[in-house]
């Protein structure tokens, strides 16, 4: 069987985007390798982890698709939360760059979008109603 273990941002600054998570989101580091290049958040069962360019340059000699805050990456990474104008406003407090603030969406849940300081496509939004 296989399943989803983690996904992993190729950023600028991996401690910068850590901390962005930690005060926008409240998420604490859960590893982080000494070299700094490489450095996970405590997310639950899938694990939402960053690394440095220079390491996306030795994993992908043939180069990748940056990210910025004005030309965010082409994947988004969805926080789930109750009150999505409130993480809304903590992410653009602690660094954010705003794409699209709350929405109601017509199935009833709200979505916002943020950039991260480092260009991660970010969907702050409420649970989805499977009823």
């Amino acid at each position: 069987m296989i399943r989803f273990g983690y996904t992993i941002a190729y950023v600028e600054n991996v401690d910068a985007e850590l901390t962005f998570f930690e005060k926008s989101f409240g998420l604490n580091r859960r590893f982080v390798d000494p070299s700094g290049d490489y450095g996970e958040l405590d997310t639950g069962d899938t694990v939402l982890a960053f690394a440095d360019h220079e390491l996306g340059k030795s994993n992908f000699p043939a180069g990748y698709a940056k990210g910025s805050p004005n030309q965010p990456m082409g994947v988004e990474i969805a926080m789930v939360t109750d009150d999505v104008a409130t993480a809304h406003q903590s992410a653009l407090n602690n660094g954010g760059s705003e794409l699209r603030g709350p929405v109601e969406k017509p199935w009833g849940q709200t979505v916002s979008y943020i950039s991260s300081p480092s260009g991660v496509l970010l969907e702050i939004c409420t649970p989805v109603s499977m009823e």
